[in-house]
């Protein structure tokens, strides 16, 4: 039995929720926790398959559900484990070890992302395998010491964005974060069009809160959709294959767009 306690958030999640929850029983963790968002689809009914104990956010949002989750974990190391995730058979263990072995205060595993066959989720999975936040430290598959989550809280008006917002702070505080280049595990999306806008106008908005918050040391975050298409364009075509390029502007568009919406809420 790992010595772990397992997060995961879920809302309207019925489409993933039950290859997530099976790969993770797979690992014996000592402890799963679903914080459910008040869904409405059949993902309780799902969870309900499953030992796990089942919080509720109310609707709060996902930082918010993260931390119900770990003010509620008996172990001092906790993985946050988003629900369109699915761990190969000893991916657990092995990420556990590396994170155990290299002393880390945080480690990611690596993502492989996927997709059904539609142009949008295709696009999506093929855009994150190529791009350089894949080396970014996150909280998709996650292991952390319980206590740094206690300290350095999730920011719950980040109803996205709340990953770039820890990073930033564990990053200044020194702490050793990483993400693994040996265990790997399967990052799903959906394969529609408002899968790829929700997934823009989120990143956009968070970007944009992260301007609210922190001002002008945070300004060089407002180019990292630009920085994205362009690099995304160029190997679509350095790589023959342009059917990606009107992914890539839509992705420009609609993250700018919404980025207004981040700063107007003027955080602190």
């Amino acid at each position: 039995m790992l010595p772990v306690t397992v997060i995961v958030p879920v809302r309207n999640a019925e489409s993933m929720a039950d290859d997530c929850l099976a790969s993770i029983f797979r690992a014996n963790p000592r402890e799963v926790i679903v914080v459910d968002g008040n869904s409405t689809d059949g993902t309780l009914e799902i969870i309900g398959k499953y030992p796990a104990k089942v919080l509720s956010d109310n609707g709060r949002g996902v930082p918010a559900a993260r931390m119900l989750g770990i003010e509620a974990a008996t172990s001092d190391v906790v993985v946050l484990i988003d629900v369109d995730i699915v761990l190969p058979d000893g991916a657990l263990e092995a990420l556990y070890a590396e994170y155990t072995d290299g002393g880390y205060d945080a480690l990611q595993a690596g993502l492989e992302s996927i997709s059904g066959p539609g142009y949008w989720g295709r696009a999506l999975a093929t855009h994150h395998n190529r791009g350089r936040s894949k080396n970014w430290p996150g909280v998709m598959a996650t292991f952390f010491r319980r206590q740094i989550l206690l300290d350095y809280r999730f920011d719950e008006r980040f109803r996205s964005g709340e990953d770039i917002e820890l990073r930033w702070r564990l990053e200044k505080a020194n702490l050793k974060v990483g993400v693994s280049r040996k265990t790997i595990v399967k990052h799903r999306f959906g394969d529609t069009y408002e899968v790829a806008l929700d997934q823009f106008t989120q990143d956009g908005k968070g970007i944009g809160r992260m301007y609210a918050k922190y001002g002008l040391p945070a300004l060089k975050l407002l180019f990292i959709p630009a920085a994205g298409c362009v690099r995304g364009i160029l190997l679509s075509l350095l790589r023959l294959e342009p059917q990606w390029i009107p992914y890539y502007l839509v992705y420009l568009f609609y993250n700018y767009a919404s980025m207004p919406g981040g700063m107007r809420e003027k955080l602190s």
